[in-house]
């Protein structure tokens, strides 16, 4: 799969390199700056094993109070559970990457991805760092987004163009991600990485609001596997080169980009063959339809029956049955890829070629109306397949 050329907003550059973090021959760092400075954001996961990158990062977010200047983050290590030695590597990545720059280290954010329980290897990592920063240069996300992948078929970019009184800003971003994603991330105070930027002027205050917002509506809106990383980050960042917008329409270009990453993280599952969305309208509250939503994509055995393109529906009302919210059987109305499948209390006369042809689709949707109010939500996921498992049973060999 292929996605556009998107750009970096104005006031940013990045850069790559290559220190064989995990096998020779790649790009495997990568490194992002705004050379004025910029306010920031970012939300971390909630996995208390957490990636000693994502404990330096929250902490400089705190004391810089919400500016940075350069996001560092490498792919092959995870550098998490690897205890003081990991944080005291970390940190020698960050200084390395200040003094470079002529910047304060708590202005330096950073992340790692790939294998846990593994130390970055900084005797090949911060000879590389010299050369980052003299290859800086803006344009195409490209590169950075490239060097950021792990198990990754594709590169993820994303980007919007925000409007006002003839001016324009964009909010443009990156991701990586195919396994072990189940974000759960909180504010400071998944594995899945973000970097979402913008040109338009937004306080510090205001954009850790913006970030939170996208990415409940879109992050916390997928599961390929369950698992929430170690590692999982996003971060925003805010160069103000292009001045001053109206915060809701920065806001709703924030929550477009991150939401089209997070359905780029989900159709490059490990071992993708078909995606699930699944929307849960009438409910009663967005949580009661948010919990049912998610209960059906996350079922080992929806997700199996879809994988083989089998059409046993019942499946998913038992998911909806056990997740935990009232409903009434007779009240429920299923259908997937618009063909009925069951309503008032009873299964839908459909031709079984009919039910099979939609469970057989690239992206197979399951509509369940609740009929009990009028919320509704939505949560995203994939097929899980067998070579899914064949990938992770060999990840670390």
């Amino acid at each position: 799969m292929t996605t556009p050329s998107h750009q970096f907003p104005k006031g940013f550059t990045g850069s790559t390199a290559s220190a064989a973090i995990k096998k020779p021959g790649r790009q495997d760092m990568a490194l992002i700056v705004c050379e004025d400075g910029a306010t920031a954001a970012g939300m971390f996961t909630k996995n208390l094993v957490c990636a000693a990158p994502l404990q330096l990062s929250k902490r400089h977010l705190i004391e810089s109070r919400g500016h940075a200047s350069a996001i560092l983050i490498n792919s092959g290590c995870a550098n998490a559970a690897t205890g003081t030695e990991g944080l005291s590597r970390a940190i020698d990545c960050v200084d390395a990457v200040a003094r470079s720059l002529d910047i304060a280290p708590e202005s330096v954010l950073v992340n790692s991805t790939g294998v846990i329980g593994v130390q970055l290897p900084i005797e090949r990592m911060l000879p590389q760092i010299p050369g980052l920063v003299a290859s800086l240069k803006g344009g195409d996300l490209l590169p950075v987004a490239q060097a950021i992948m792990t198990t990754d078929t594709y590169h993820k970019t994303a980007q919007v163009t925000v409007e006002h009184e003839g001016r324009t800003a964009i909010v443009s971003g990156m991701a990586k991600g195919a396994g072990m994603i189940h974000p759960d991330m909180s504010p400071p105070q998944a594995t899945m990485i973000s970097v979402l930027m913008t040109d338009a002027e937004v306080d510090a205050a205001s954009l850790q609001r913006m970030l939170q917002n996208a990415v409940d509506q879109s992050f916390h809106r997928i599961s390929i596997d369950g698992d929430t990383s170690t590692n999982d980050s996003v971060f925003a960042l805010a160069s103000g080169k292009a001045g001053a917008f109206p915060h809701a329409k920065v806001e709703q270009a924030f929550k477009q980009v991150a939401k089209e990453l997070a359905l780029l993280v989900v159709r490059d599952g490990e071992g993708f063959e078909r995606g699930i969305e699944v929307k849960v309208t009438s409910a009663r509250s967005n949580d009661e339809a948010l919990k049912v939503a998610q209960t059906i994509a996350m079922s080992l055995l929806v997700r199996c029956a879809v994988t083989g393109g089998d059409p046993n529906w019942g499946r998913i009302l038992a998911a909806a049955g056990r997740s935990g919210v009232p409903l009434r059987v007779e009240d429920l109305h299923l259908s997937v890829g618009g063909v009925d499948l069951f309503r008032d209390g009873a299964p839908s006369t459909t031709p079984l070629a009919e039910r099979e042809r939609v469970f057989r689709q690239p992206l197979v949707e399951i509509r369940l109306d609740l009929g009990q109010g009028h919320a509704s939500d939505e949560f995203f996921s994939c097929g899980l397949t067998t070579e899914y498992v064949k990938l992770n049973a060999d990840y670390t060999t």
